[in-house]
């Protein structure tokens, strides 16, 4: 299947020069890609009228992407999330990152992958990006080659393929940062969104939003099984929610029929872990994955970003971000799933964000 592909270069950050790739489909449906962080910059889909619009937050301009507090739509590496104490041990040594939340790593340190210009090339149906990560690099063990591959369909599928090899032990868990409002960017809350998850548990953390290691079972407002709006969530007097500003958590998906995933499979399989509806505009994202859990932030510190694409300042809860990853702080708890990569091994995992929109009538049992 071909999509249109269009490239605009020259775009200047204090990264180097940005490049953007748009792809569009046969109904005008498009996703915008950025050589810096290898990040979405816009998803533009239709609602129920047929209104197309964007549904990520996004900025003004593509450089000011570069060294964002969200890390919006770009890919985080080499390790997502926060790693405790900025330190972990692999093969009997300890390796110190930089700390870049309190005393904390995270999402792969300040020079991660979300602030390195990647490389591009343009396929058929998308864009793979690739990046040379050397050994040391932001305090990581081996060096490490990370592609990212995006592709675009006509019923509106965006799928995000990330590999990786290293020439040496080392750790890799892969993301994307995207954040979500299904009502399109000028909205300004997602408490009216309603959330599914395939999952009952989420990982207890401390107040430096390290796992505990203790695995919860996710009660109201966070039991997301059966769908609930997220309204409760961000009004909640829950102790670990007032903490992280509404939900900040990961959730462990519920094995399916095919049992658990592995990221070190050559064709890991994918299943349904989340779906998003907003009512107003009846669009609805599904995502799929193939890996063990997603983070579900719900844009706690997002005022804190630069302005959106009007020169509006962006607010607390306007989006949602739906993180599909491996387990946070994985080096530091053996009883987690590893996040391990050893020479001769390929890392590859798939996330499908899939948008479509419901008409009054419609009913969705995850929705």
């Amino acid at each position: 299947m071909t999509m249109k592909v269009s490239i605009e270069q020259g775009v200047t950050s204090a990264a180097g020069d940005v490049t953007l790739f748009t792809i569009t489909n046969r109904h005008g449906a498009s996703v915008v890609l950025s050589t810096l962080g290898a990040g979405i910059i816009a998803v533009n889909v239709p609602d129920r009228d047929g209104n197309l619009d964007n549904v990520v937050l996004g900025y003004a301009s593509p450089a000011d992407y570069f060294r964002d507090g969200p890390c919006a739509g770009k890919t985080i590496g080499r390790v997502a999330n926060r790693i405790g104490n900025a330190a972990f041990v692999l093969g009997g040594k300890e390796y110190r990152l930089p700390a870049n939340d309190g005393k904390n790593s995270l999402h792969g340190g300040p020079d991660g992958f979300m602030n390195r210009i990647w490389n591009a090339e343009v396929l058929p149906d998308g864009v793979r990006f690739s990046y040379h990560s050397p050994d040391g690099e932001c305090g990581f063990p081996a060096a490490l080659d990370v592609s990212v591959t995006y592709t675009w369909n006509d019923a509106c599928e965006l799928s995000i393929d990330f590999h990786a090899q290293a020439d040496g032990v080392t750790v890799v868990n892969l993301t994307n940062h995207a954040y979500f409002n299904l009502d399109g960017e000028d909205s300004a809350n997602v408490g009216s969104h309603r959330l599914w998850l395939r999952s009952r548990h989420f990982l207890e953390t401390d107040e430096g939003f390290i796992p505990t290691g203790r695995v919860c079972r996710a009660e109201s407002p966070m039991d997301f099984s059966r769908g609930e709006y997220l309204a409760p969530c961000l009004a909640s007097d829950m102790p670990t929610l007032r903490l992280n500003r509404g939900l900040n958590h990961y959730f462990i998906l519920d094995e399916t029929d095919s049992g658990a995933s592995d990221a070190l499979s050559d064709k890991p399989a994918v299943s349904l872990a989340a779906t998003l509806c907003a009512g107003s505009s009846g669009r609805q994202l599904e995502v799929f994955t193939s890996c063990p859990g997603i983070m579900v932030y719900t844009g706690g510190w997002l005022s804190d970003s630069p302005a959106d694409r009007h020169g509006r300042p962006h607010t607390d809860h306007q989006a949602v971000a739906l993180e599909c990853q491996g387990y946070p702080d994985a080096p530091n708890h053996p009883e987690f799933p590893s996040v391990v990569l050893r020479p001769g091994v390929h890392y590859r995992h798939i996330s499908i964000y899939k948008f479509h929109c419901l008409d009054v009538a419609h009913n969705n049992e995850n929705c």
